[in-house]
């Protein structure tokens, strides 16, 4: 994963269920840290916007949300 843009926000987003290394396509520039029972998703992301584009392809995929956290 490239550096973080100078003023992006660092999340990590985790989803109920494991996705499979299938969606690292779907989602590029995040990484896909798959467990049981959940997947964690973390990247950088430059403004809302951006991550709500995110939240709003996991919605299309019909993946669960469990929660959102800014880390930085």
């Amino acid at each position: 994963m490239d550096a973080a843009p100078e003023n992006s926000t660092r999340y990590e987003i985790v989803v109920k269920d494991r996705l499979s290394s299938r969606f690292d396509a779907a989602f590029p520039g995040v990484e896909l840290e798959p467990g049981p029972g959940r997947t964690v998703l973390r990247g950088d992301f430059a403004d809302q916007a951006q991550l709500h584009g995110l939240l709003d392809r996991l919605r299309d995929f019909g993946i669960e949300l469990v929660s959102v956290n800014a880390l930085d």
